[in-house]
C-alpha cells in the first residue's frame, strides 16, 4: 500500500516530541535502538503556541509546517487525521472542532478530566461516524494483557471473585511537577496521578476486569509533593456479580510495586510489572473444594500435599517483550489502516469515558467522604472541581 495518512501532532511537548521522533524514525532511548516509523502514517504538519518550540522544530524537521495555530492546521490541506497531545482539558475541545471538520483525530490519554465533556465528545463522534475517532490506549497492544483479558473473557477460570491493582511505579519528584504551570493544578491539568500516569491502569483494569458499579477511595493531596492534587490513591470497589477489587497508585515510592492479581472461580492470574504473568489453574473450582473438601483434606492442603487434597494445579507462564515506542507505534498504524482499510480500532474513542468516570468516581468519593455509584452525577462531580479550581485561584472554572 502506497497511501499513507498524514499525521498533524498538537502540542510539541514531551509526548508530542516523541511522537515527531517516532514518525521519522529517531525515537529511541539512549542506548536503545530506535523503533521503526509507522508504515502507514507520516508526520504532515506540526503545532504549538511555544516560539521556542516553532525554532526547534525548524532545526530537527525543516521540511515539515509548522503551525501556531491548531484549527489553522486542521483547516489547512497539509493533515488527514491529528494527534491531541496538550494539556488534559483541550482533548475535548480539539476533538469535538475535528469532528465537527471531519478532522479524523486520535486523543491522548486520558480521553479528558471530567464525563460531561467527554460525554459530550462521545455524543459528537456518534453524530459523525464516517470520522475517525480513537484513543491512545497504548498498553492495549501488549500481548500479554491481551492474552489475560482473552483468558478472563473466555470463561475458562469461571467469574471474578476479587481484582486487586498496586501501580505505585511512578515515582516523580518535585522538580517533574515543576516543569509547566498547568502541571499538577486542579485548573490546568484536572488533577494528579489519575489524570496523568495512571489512566493506562484504569483503563486496563475495567478493560480486562469490567466496570465497576460501587466506589469508595480515600486519597491524599500533595503527599510528599509541593503540590495541591492528588498523588497517594487508595481504592475499593465493587462489581455487579458481587466481586470486590482494590486499586493503588501513588508517586512518591521511589521504589515501586507493579502488581496485578485476578482471583478468579477456578484459578489466579498475576501480572508482575506489566511484564510477566503466571497463571494457575485449579482442576476444580473453589466452590467445589468448599462443599467437598473434608478436614483431612483440607490439612493436607495446608501443608501444601495439593495432589491429596484433590486439587491439581498447572501453572502457565507467558512475558510480554515490547520495545520503547513499539506499542505507540502499533496504535499510529491501527488508527491509520481503520481510516484506510476500515481495520477495527485497537481503542475506540469512546472508550476513554470509562477511566474518565472511574477517576472521577474515586476523586467525589474522597471529597464526599462516602461510596459513590459509577459514574457518578456529573454535575455533582464538576460542581466539587470548580472549587479546588476555585480555591486554587489559577485558572478560570469548567462548564
Amino acid at each position: 500500500m502506497d497511501k499513507k495518512i498524514r499525521f498533524g501532532l498538537i502540542g510539541i511537548g514531551a509526548q508530542g516530541g516523541s511522537y515527531a521522533s517516532f514518525f521519522t524514525g529517531k525515537g529511541g532511548l539512549p542506548g536503545m535502538p530506535a523503533p521503526a516509523a509507522p508504515k502507514y502514517g507520516v508526520l504532515g504538519a506540526l503545532c504549538d503556541t511555544d516560539h521556542a518550540k516553532k525554532v526547534m522544530c525548524a532545526e530537527k524537521y525543516p521540511d515539515v509546517p509548522f503551525f501556531e495555530d491548531w484549527k489553522e492546521m486542521v483547516n489547512s490541506s497539509c493533515v488527514d487525521a491529528v494527534i491531541t497531545t496538550v494539556p488534559h482539558y483541550l482533548h475535548t475541545d480539539i476533538a469535538i472542532y475535528c469532528l465537527e471538520h471531519d478532522m479524523h483525530v486520535l486523543v491522548e490519554k486520558p480521553a479528558g478530566v471530567y464525563a460531561k465533556a467527554v460525554r459530550e465528545m462521545n455524543e459528537c463522534a456518534a453524530a459523525n461516524p464516517d470520522v475517525a475517532f480513537g484513543i491512545m490506549f497504548n498498553q492495549r497492544t501488549n500481548m500479554l494483557y491481551q492474552k489475560v483479558r482473552d483468558l478472563v473473557h473466555s470463561g475458562e477460570l469461571g467469574e471474578i471473585r476479587r481484582t486487586s491493582w498496586m501501580i505505585n511505579s511512578w515515582w516523580r519528584p518535585d522538580s517533574y511537577y515543576k516543569q509547566s504551570d498547568w502541571r499538577a493544578t486542579w485548573g490546568g491539568e484536572g488533577g494528579g496521578v489519575l489524570v496523568n500516569q495512571a489512566p493506562h491502569q484504569l483503563d486496563l483494569w475495567q478493560w480486562i476486569c469490567g466496570v465497576p458499579n460501587k466506589v469508595y477511595a480515600k486519597v491524599l493531596y500533595g503527599n510528599h509533593r509541593d503540590i495541591l492534587v492528588e498523588n497517594d490513591v487508595t481504592v475499593i470497589t465493587e462489581y455487579p456479580n458481587g466481586a470486590t477489587g482494590s486499586f493503588v497508585t501513588c508517586t512518591h515510592d521511589a521504589i515501586g510495586t507493579d502488581r496485578l492479581e485476578i482471583d478468579l472461580d477456578k484459578g489466579k492470574i498475576v501480572v508482575e510489572g506489566s511484564r510477566k504473568a503466571t497463571v494457575t489453574r485449579m482442576e476444580i473450582s473453589e466452590q467445589e473444594m468448599n462443599e467437598t473438601m473434608n478436614m483431612m483434606q483440607v490439612a493436607k492442603l495446608a501443608a501444601g500435599n495439593s495432589a491429596d487434597a484433590g486439587k491439581m494445579l498447572t501453572t502457565e507462564e507467558f512475558e510480554s517483550v515490547d520495545a520503547w515506542g513499539l506499542q505507540h507505534i502499533t496504535v499510529i498504524d491501527n488508527f491509520a489502516q481503520h481510516i484506510l482499510q476500515g481495520t477495527p480500532l485497537l481503542a475506540a474513542g469512546s472508550d476513554g469515558i470509562n477511566g474518565v468516570n472511574l477517576a472521577n468516581a474515586i476523586l467525589l468519593s474522597d471529597w464526599l467522604k462516602h461510596e459513590v455509584i459509577n459514574p457518578v452525577d456529573e454535575k455533582a462531580y464538576l460542581a466539587e472541581l470548580n472549587k479546588h479550581i476555585v480555591a486554587e485561584g489559577k485558572f478560570k472554572t469548567r462548564q
